[in-house]
Order: structure tokens, then C-alpha cells, then sequence
């Protein structure tokens, strides 16, 4: 159910997560460095404002329009598609390789953002969708905001996992991340912030979790 909250059945602390494919291709595609999205998005990014048209006020408002929908598009993605587990075996088999052995093996480095072979085929979509939607050119200044917040969700993904977080409003965020991964999957779905969780109501009592423990 939706509203149940479960348990995670399976956590491996192991720094590598098993082979997903047969196939050496596509193995190696489903892997990257962190340093990826950043080499990739930030020239786009780049193209994408010196491309924009208009007064600085209006591509900053399309720019801010932007990063706020990526908000809603991670929160969405990640609740609706990455934790939907279509009928069938290969249903589960489908959402272990988009998003299952995160959850089983969250400390592989190299799967914590996400790989070209899927990111760059999306960003080609929701340009396409984006550019029908607003149209040239608040379609350049938008898909930048739109870009920057991806990076901005990936990059502290990757962070989340793996670095140390020393101010109070870090290791917030860290622990919204933690509680959706070692307590209950279907709560927690916003990385990057827990804005939408609290909109949508899928956030935790973390004073309440605190008294409990």
C-alpha cells in the first residue's frame, strides 16, 4: 500500500554493488564518476543562457521558474517512477536496475548519479516538452534553472552518501535521505530538499522518531 510504511528488506555496506548486466557495454553504462553530470550540464547550462533572450529580470524569472519545477520533477520521479515496481518478474528485475540496487547497495560510488545513457536521452525529452510548453526563447533561460537543479540533486546525492556534514541544516537534509533509505522507502522522496514531502505529506515526525528511539 502507498500509505504503509515498509522496510527495507536488503542493505549491503559493501563500496560495489553486483553486476547488473551480461553484457561488458552495458555494464559499463550503467557506472559513473561523480564528475560526469558536471563536465556534461554545465557547458549545456552555459549554451543554454547565452542562448536566452530578453532582460536580465525576465531570463532570472524563467531561470528561478525553472529550478523550482526540477524541484517537483525529482520529487515526482523519484516517488512515482524509481520506487514503482511494475507486475511480474520483470517488473522487479526493471526496478532493481533504474532504482532497487541503490537501495540495496547505496554505497557503490559509482551509482549514486545518474549515468549519461539515461540522463542525456531524458534532458532531450523534457526539452522537447519544455520548448512545446513555453516556447523560444523562455524555453533557454527555464531548461538552464531546470539543469542546474538536476545537478544540484545529483551532486548532493552523491554528497549525501559519502561526505561529512558538519552545519545543522546539512545534516538535516542528510538524515531526511537516511530515514528514506534504512527506515521507510515510501516517505522521504525529495533528496535535494524536502520541500514537495511536506507539500505531499510524506515527510517523517523526526522529533517524534527521536522520543521513540
Amino acid at each position: 500500500m502507498a500509505n504503509k510504511e515498509q522496510k527495507q528488506k536488503f542493505v549491503s555496506n559493501s563500496t560495489e554493488s553486483i553486476r547488473m548486466f551480461r553484457a561488458g557495454w552495458m555494464e559499463a553504462l550503467s557506472k559513473v564518476h561523480f564528475s560526469a553530470p558536471l563536465v556534461i550540464y554545465l557547458p549545456l547550462i552555459a549554451l543554454c543562457l547565452w542562448r536566452s533572450e530578453g532582460g536580465l529580470l525576465n531570463i532570472a524569472g524563467w531561470f528561478l521558474a525553472g529550478l523550482f519545477i526540477w524541484t517537483l520533477t525529482e520529487y515526482v520521479l523519484h516517488r512515482f517512477l524509481f520506487h514503482w515496481i511494475p507486475p511480474g518478474k520483470w517488473g522487479e528485475r526493471l526496478h532493481f536496475v533504474w532504482h532497487g540496487v541503490h537501495h540495496d547497495y547505496p554505497n557503490d560510488r559509482l551509482r549514486l548519479v545518474m549515468p549519461p545513457s539515461v540522463s542525456i536521452p531524458l534532458a532531450i525529452i523534457f526539452f522537447a516538452f519544455f520548448r512545446a510548453l513555453v516556447g523560444y526563447p523562455h524555453v533557454y533561460p527555464f531548461f538552464a534553472g531546470f539543469l542546474l537543479g538536476y545537478l544540484c540533486y545529483d551532486l548532493m546525492h552523491y554528497a549525501i552518501h559519502h561526505l561529512r556534514w558538519n552545519h545543522p541544516f546539512w545534516q538535516r537534509i542528510k538524515q531526511h535521505h537516511m530515514l528514506h533509505h534504512y527506515q521507510y522507502n515510501n516517505r522521504g522522496f525529495g533528496v535535494s530538499n524536502p520541500f514537495w514531502d511536506y507539500v505531499f505529506n510524506t515527510t517523517f515526525n523526526l522529533s517524534r522518531k527521536k522520543t521513540d528511539s
